[in-house]
């Protein structure tokens, strides 16, 4: 899985979470939650859905590794060239 699938993966589970938003206008060094005004419950729904999907897991020690849309593409990344 390429940058690009996990980027399309990212934003389409975060429309699902906030689907009056428009994930694909986040600039890279944004606060995903800020930006998109985006709650810790849905903030961890999005979460749980991402290592679902990807089928990665995602520990609550490195919530804070995934805050902006380039800090979560680059862990991600990472986490799926580890498997």
């Amino acid at each position: 899985m390429n940058e690009q699938d996990i980027k399309q993966t990212i934003f389409q589970l975060l429309k699902r979470i906030a689907p009056e938003t428009d994930p694909s206008q986040l600039k890279p060094d944004e606060n995903i939650r800020e930006t998109l005004n985006i709650d810790s419950f849905d903030a961890l729904q999005f979460i749980v859905a991402l290592d679902e999907k990807l089928g990665i897991e995602i520990p609550e020690e490195d919530y804070g590794k995934t805050t902006t849309l380039k800090s979560l593409l680059t862990y991600v990344k990472e986490k799926i060239e580890r498997q």
